[in-house]
């Protein structure tokens, strides 16, 4: 969905942490308003809150941390208000990059929760 790319940003993490920062709070705060528009535009989706992470650590390992940082952004959106029956939080690991170079530069960018909508569950 266009929108989604224009009206809300990725956030990012620090390596190993899925502590929300404090400049992706700023950032969730505001999907947490364009969120909440488009859910209410469009009643047959559900957001889509992906949790990435960079290619260090074991698959396992990355797959359990993208879902700490997924389930820490869709707490603090529902706590903001956005309506937590139409939030799925879901990892990926490092299986979907966004920066693909192994390098100091590249693998901050891989640290992040990406949100994306799909049809709805229910």
């Amino acid at each position: 969905m266009e929108r989604m790319a224009q009206e809300v940003r990725d956030i990012y993490f620090d390596l190993g942490r899925s502590e929300i920062r404090e400049d992706s709070r700023v950032i969730l705060a505001q999907n947490a308003k364009a969120l909440a528009q488009i859910l209410n535009d469009f009643p047959g989706i559900e957001i889509l809150v992906e949790g990435h992470c960079d290619e260090s650590g074991s698959s396992e390992y990355n797959l359990e941390l993208g879902y700490r940082r997924a389930e820490s952004a869709k707490r603090l959106l529902e706590s903001i208000g956005v309506a937590g029956n139409r939030l799925k939080a879901v990892s990926r690991g490092e299986a979907s990059p966004q920066c693909v170079e192994a390098t100091e530069e590249c693998r901050p960018k891989n640290r992040r929760v990406h949100f994306a909508a799909r049809p709805g569950t229910g």
